[in-house]
């Protein structure tokens, strides 16, 4: 059965490599993913496929049933770009001013459409069902993963699994992880209002600049005097806006940042450190400040017997010449709602491009893959799917 999927799934990378270029030129950014999706129903529509359209949102689900009865497996894919200006030269470079598939998206579509056409093709001889989740919207919280899931997008799913096209890590290796993989991502404001006046007489003033930059200093104490050290957790502050004449002193600042966090705990704990130091050098300043915490996705935590499972699955793969445990990342990824109500795993497959030393990284202008990952990516999803069916027949069989 794997053979006849491996060696259906090598015939069509020519289709796979075209679909993935097709949407690299035409991407679009989360919650406009509007001819993208269609693109993908009429793609199932095409194959007489079951599809439903505007699940959450932009969300595309498509089923397949086998032959005979069996459980249900989700395999899931998002379709976003990013507001990025594509820098690239090659052919296939995107034709949408400042926006590209800086993140491998395109490639996570053409890797589950194609595997969806092979599974389709071979479903009278597959038992159970396939549930396809073509998820919109994965770069900007709240995300679409979660609503696709409050549409229905899950009923009737046994387990789920995923896969990211990793660029950093060369091409023929599937990274896992038991537990924690990825990182919540979270959000932060904050405004701090001074007093502002002449740059020459500063002692009339409250500087919201000297403030903000005493806040920056202070928030670097979260990580290293109040998280404890065998916990992991990032407090980033990206964004710092005051702007004025030269000769200005401030009135008001603006600092946005990030926090990446994979306990709860931990998680709530920065929330309210980071209003304990504002407040305290506000009062300190004898200035005012607003603060707003954006809870972003939940950290990405794999459950161990599936996550298992995928690696067993992987080692007998094609073109996988190394299955390996991977350290946390601190990315971000709402795949975390699904493994929140059903069991799973997400994993990495090297994407890296040949021929470099370093890879660009994801959410960079120069972004690219190998576009032979692509095809590693779908057989180690269709082996875990179809095995998967296979262990759970066998096991209902001993009952």
């Amino acid at each position: 059965m794997l053979h006849n999927l491996y060696d259906a799934l090598d015939n069509k990378y020519a289709e796979m490599v075209d679909i993935r270029r097709y949407l690299h030129q035409h991407p679009e950014v989360s919650y406009k993913e509007y001819k993208t999706a269609e693109y993908i129903a009429n793609y199932y529509k095409n194959m007489g496929v079951e599809v439903r359209t505007h699940v959450g949102g932009n969300g595309i689900v498509a089923k397949i049933h086998g032959n005979k009865q069996g459980p249900t497996v989700a395999l899931r894919a998002d379709f976003d770009a990013l507001p990025i200006q594509d820098e690239k030269d090659v052919p296939y470079k995107s034709t949408v001013p400042g926006v590209m598939h800086a993140c491998g998206h395109d490639g996570h579509t053409a890797t589950l459409l194609v595997l969806a056409k092979t599974l389709h093709e071979m479903k009278d001889q597959l038992a159970g069902t396939f549930v396809l989740i073509h998820q919109h919207a994965e770069e900007f919280a709240p995300g679409g993963a979660i609503s696709m899931i409050e549409d229905g997008c899950l009923e009737g799913v046994d387990v789920i699994f995923g896969t990211h096209l990793w660029a950093t890590t060369p091409t023929g290796t599937i990274e896992y992880r038991v537990g924690p993989i990825m990182a919540a991502a979270d959000r932060f404001e904050i405004k701090v209002q001074g007093s502002g006046g002449h740059g020459a007489h500063p002692h009339t003033t409250k500087d919201a600049i000297v403030i903000g930059s005493q806040l920056v200093m202070n928030l670097q104490q979260i990580v290293s005097r109040r998280v404890d050290p065998i916990e992991s957790a990032v407090v980033t502050l990206g964004s710092f806006v005051a702007e004025n004449p030269f000769n200005v002193i401030a009135d008001a600042a603006k600092l946005g940042g990030t926090v990446r966090t994979f306990s709860e705990d931990v998680r709530s704990q920065i929330e309210v450190e980071i209003e304990r130091i504002v407040k305290g050098t506000c009062i300190a300043s004898d200035s005012t400040y607003t603060y707003a915490f954006h809870r972003g996705y939940p950290a990405v935590v794999n459950h161990k017997e599936q996550t298992d499972f995928l690696v067993e699955a992987a080692e007998n793969v094609p073109g996988v010449k190394t299955v390996q445990e991977t350290a946390p990342q601190m990315g971000g990824e709402d795949f975390a709602y699904y493994l929140q109500h059903v069991p799973g795993t997400f994993f990495f497959t090297g994407a890296m491009p040949v021929d470099v030393s370093t890879a660009y990284p994801h959410h960079h202008p120069k972004f690219d893959i190998d576009e032979k990952a692509m095809l590693i990516a779908a057989k180690t999803l269709g082996t875990a799917a179809l095995n998967f069916i296979t262990k759970e027949k066998s096991e209902k069989a001993k009952v």
